[in-house]
């Protein structure tokens, strides 16, 4: 179920090095309105962010730490402030920002933005975007616009590729909205996707909708 999230004071800066060394959950909606940079060899791109989704660890069965540590996860068992991108569907990257406190396995996986700087070389990496809204709409098209692969595992935030800017302004709390995490098969309901309200660069929300199971007779 949609709702406002409760109005909060953000007592730190993205600069400060605390900022994400909080829980997931807290960090989640203090990303909101931050701008994102990233520097690439072939330039730079800022995507203001608009919408964004939390995972915690063990006990998160939506979560890549549900089962334990991986060589696939391992970034998230790491210490706050630092990238993780996975690969899925055999196609796409996604990014995340790993998350506190201490050594605990969190993250936020950054679902949508806004692209402020870098304009055409966003449209560049992204030539099947309709319009500059869709440029970074969902977290694969995110990563694409800001030319995020597998060797940005592991990149610290701040650091030579990435930087985290308070944005002018950050969100305003009453615009923050949080509901159900969208696709996810176990954990869904848990209300730990964050958006801007009225944002048109946010993703739809879809519900995850198990596979079919494939059955004989078919053509082959």
């Amino acid at each position: 179920m949609t709702q406002p999230h409760p109005a909060t004071q953000d007592p730190l800066g993205p600069a400060d090095p605390r900022f994400l060394d909080r829980p997931s959950p807290t960090v989640a909606p203090d990303l909101l309105g931050r701008i994102l940079v990233s520097e690439r060899p072939d330039g730079r791109v800022a995507v203001r962010i608009t919408e964004v989704e939390a995972y915690t660890g063990l006990e998160d069965p939506a979560s890549h730490a549900y089962r334990g540590r991986t060589a696939r996860n391992a970034v998230m068992f790491g210490p706050p402030g630092f990238v993780y991108v996975y690969f899925t569907y055999g196609m796409h990257y996604c990014m995340n920002l790993v998350t506190g406190p201490g050594d605990t396995a969190g993250a936020v996986l950054l679902r949508a933005g806004e692209v402020v700087e870098g304009l055409e070389l966003a449209r560049y990496r992204r030539p099947s975007a309709r319009s500059d809204t869709e440029l970074a709409q969902g977290p694969a098209r995110l990563t694409q616009a800001l030319g995020v692969g597998r060797e940005q595992n592991g990149e610290p935030v701040p650091g030579p590729v990435f930087q985290l800017l308070p944005g002018a302004p950050a969100a305003a709390p009453e615009l923050i909205r949080q509901g159900p995490r969208t696709g996810v098969a176990q954990g869904a309901d848990t209300p730990y996707r964050f958006w801007l309200d009225g944002e048109p660069t946010v993703s739809p929300y879809r519900r995850h909708v198990p596979r079919r199971a494939r059955t004989s007779g078919g053509k082959g």
